[in-house]
């Protein structure tokens, strides 16, 4: 009776574990108050307990109480967190089939060593596992199981940001048929369905083939599912940095066209001035005042502060430095590019492009977040040769004060400006450079070192 009672408060406290876990990850990747987080505790717990008295003392097929288990835990995640619907769902799904196919695995696992032990050690010619041993392989396998959700809790990152919502549902319907799956082969073996020898070997090695197939069977689940998560997400953000790419190559090209039309405009501005002196001439003031925005809108003039020695740049910091202004944003810009310069102008413009866009956004919602504060958001860009290597240093202030919150930044789809790191990360590469994020004081901090010709050797030293 003793040992009994032993081995159920073990399950329970076991069981109290893992709805923690479960707590944990749902507060991670979704949002809930303190009381609905206590309802979802409480019914969790006593959910539980309901199920296994009813199937222990109800006359109806397992499979039964194992779907109601799932629709049970899925629709208290539905209702009580919050974030969208496809987002709780996946959340929901991943749980259930962490639990499912860790649990069943090492219970699997564990009882192929029991009987080994059982048979080789203590000569037990047919061993079964009794109950109290059984419930022990349960406990120890619902603990992997935990350590299994924290694991997922850590490196399911980016499978719960920067995605679209059908992207979610995408997801959570394989995992839910994998689930599946293996609820139907753990009820058919509930009922005598396991894989047998034909009697030549007797029930020992029946029952080890048995336990044996389902570790078979839920490794080979458990490799499939992880694949396909993370080969999806990695799809998926292989196809968002495309994309940004993209873009990018589009506002590379206009800028281009763009400072074509300044050269073309300084080359006919001889006859422009003619034509301005015939005008003045005929005190025909209108026509002069059209003339001169013509002049000004085909070539986008105005003060440019930012000379730095790559025309494409100049144009690039000039249109930020509009934004910024518009913004309401201080803008401080000292870049001087060296005339042999080995790096593309388009990753140049991708480099600046992405860092200065991050850097506005960061700004934006800054102003969004103290919309009373006095205080100015900033940018501060600073751009140098140092010991043959190119130095890109930019500063922004920003509402984080944590270096891990840089990937969040605020947004609601934290991956969002983690894309423009990856764009910017890929051109540091391309070059052997190397690039170190700070946050510090409220002020975002990005360094870029990037070696000119073969002053790779120089970096270090640089640092």
């Amino acid at each position: 009776m003793i040992q009994e009672l032993a081995s159920v408060s073990i399950m329970i406290l076991c069981y109290l574990g893992y709805i923690c876990a479960v707590d944990k990850f749902c507060k991670k990747y979704l949002e809930i108050s303190q009381i609905n987080e206590r309802v979802f505790v409480l019914f969790l717990f006593g959910g539980r307990g309901f199920m296994n008295f009813m199937n222990r003392y109800c006359v109806i097929p397992d499979i039964f109480f194992i779907l109601l288990n799932r629709i049970f835990f899925i629709g208290l995640v539905l209702l009580l967190f919050q974030r969208n619907t496809e987002k709780k769902i996946l959340a929901a799904s991943i749980l259930i089939t962490v639990t499912t196919l860790v649990q069943n695995f090492f219970v699997s696992f564990l009882s192929c060593l029991a009987l080994f032990y059982l048979h080789t050690v203590k000569s037990i010619a047919v061993p079964f596992l009794r109950e109290r041993e059984f419930r022990l392989i349960v406990c120890i396998s619902l603990v992997i199981a935990v350590l299994a959700i924290h694991w997922a809790a850590k490196h399911f990152v980016s499978v719960f940001y920067c995605k679209t919502r059908k992207w979610y549902v995408i997801l959570a319907i394989p995992l839910l048929a994998v689930t599946a799956v293996i609820d139907v082969a753990n009820w058919g073996a509930s009922k005598g369905i396991l894989i047998r020898s034909g009697g030549n070997m007797g029930l020992y090695y029946d029952q080890i083939l048995s336990h044996a197939e389902f570790c078979v069977l839920t490794a080979l689940s458990m490799f499939a599912a992880g694949f396909y998560v993370f080969g999806m997400d990695q799809i998926y953000l292989e196809q968002k940095k495309s994309s940004q790419y993209h873009l990018q190559i589009a506002a590379y090209k206009m800028l281009e066209e763009q400072y074509g039309r300044a050269e073309r405009l300084r080359h006919d501005l001889k006859n422009h001035i003619i034509a301005l002196l015939g005008l003045l001439e005929n005190k025909e003031w209108e026509k002069i005042e059209n003339y001169l925005k013509n002049m000004e809108g085909s070539a986008a003039l105005g003060t440019r502060e930012e000379i730095t020695g790559n025309k494409i740049v100049d144009v690039l910091l000039y249109q930020k430095r509009s934004i910024a202004e518009e913004k309401n944003i201080i803008w401080e810009c000292d870049v001087h590019i060296p005339g042999i310069c080995h790096i593309n102008e388009f990753d140049l413009c991708v480099l600046f492009g992405n860092i200065l866009d991050n850097a506005v956004e960061a700004c934006e919602r800054l102003q969004r977040g103290r919309s009373e504060s006095g205080s100015q958001p900033f940018i501060n860009i600073q751009g140098r040769m140092v010991k043959k290597c190119f130095l890109l240093e930019v500063k922004n202030s920003a509402d984080m004060t944590d270096k891990n919150k840089v990937k969040s930044a605020g947004k609601e789809n934290p991956e969002e400006h983690g894309i423009g790191l990856l764009n910017i990360s890929d051109v540091v590469h391309r070059y052997n450079g190397v690039m170190n994020i700070d946050v510090q004081n409220g002020v975002f901090l990005i360094l870029v070192l990037i070696p000119l010709g073969n002053a790779g050797h120089d970096i270090k030293q640089a640092v």
